[in-house]
């Protein structure tokens, strides 16, 4: 959701990148414009350790929000960031123990599922290791279907869980399921025995702020 309207909120980001995604789904909830940067994960080596990025954030990692000349990066720290400065649509509930169910699901999605199959962790296991692309998919699928089997059971057996995972409003860890699976599909990991991820999924997909945030639709999506 890029706009033409100036704004001082910035989003430097890659179309593909899971935690990316996550943010720009956050900002389209809230109805927040953002001027679309677009940080090149893999040309001329990775826009992301160029100079001029890494003075925005040492860690080499997208994304990163700049507001007001203030910058933060981490997804999750975004989404907390935005839920309190603009409380719209909020993206957790007032439940202090809805809430932590909430981060839970976000947290075992971002924290434990997605950096396992970060790309910089891809390229060490093909490059580093000597990995070969098939390994590199065993990887990839092992880590992914651990973590859905797990999220499925939690999920689906939830009294927190509606029409998304925590209710009938999307939030903080709907940011991150969506963007988890359509990270999966791309290395043709078997979503068939995840049916509550994955109707979940089917709902917020209907919703605009889900669908403008799909990689395939950024200016930069190759």
């Amino acid at each position: 959701m890029s706009s033409n309207t100036v704004t001082e909120r910035i989003l430097y980001n890659y179309f593909r990148s899971s935690s990316s995604y996550r943010v720009r789904i956050a900002l389209n909830l809230k109805g927040l414009p953002f001027d679309y940067r677009a940080v090149h994960l893999n040309r001329n080596g990775g826009e992301q350790f160029g100079a001029a990025f890494q003075a925005m954030n040492s860690q080499a990692l997208v994304p990163v929000l700049e507001e007001e000349g203030a910058l933060i990066s981490q997804s999750l720290a975004i989404l907390e960031y935005l839920d309190e400065r603009y409380p719209q649509a909020p993206l957790l509930p007032d439940d202090a123990f809805a809430r932590a169910h909430v981060r839970q699901l976000a947290n075992t999605i971002a924290c434990e599922m997605h950096p396992l199959n970060n790309l910089r962790v891809l390229k060490y296991l093909t490059g580093t290791l000597g990995l070969s692309e098939q390994q590199k998919k065993e990887w990839v699928h092992h880590w992914n279907c651990l973590g859905l089997q797990g999220l499925e059971q939690q999920v689906s057996s939830s009294p927190w869980r509606g029409r998304f995972l925590a209710g009938d409003s999307p939030g903080m860890a709907d940011c991150c399921l969506v963007p988890q699976l359509f990270n999966a599909q791309r290395f043709d990991v078997d979503l068939t025995p995840y049916p509550t991820l994955l109707a979940i999924a089917a709902e917020c997909e209907q919703l605009d702020a889900f669908a403008a945030a799909h990689p395939a639709r950024q200016p930069d999506a190759e």
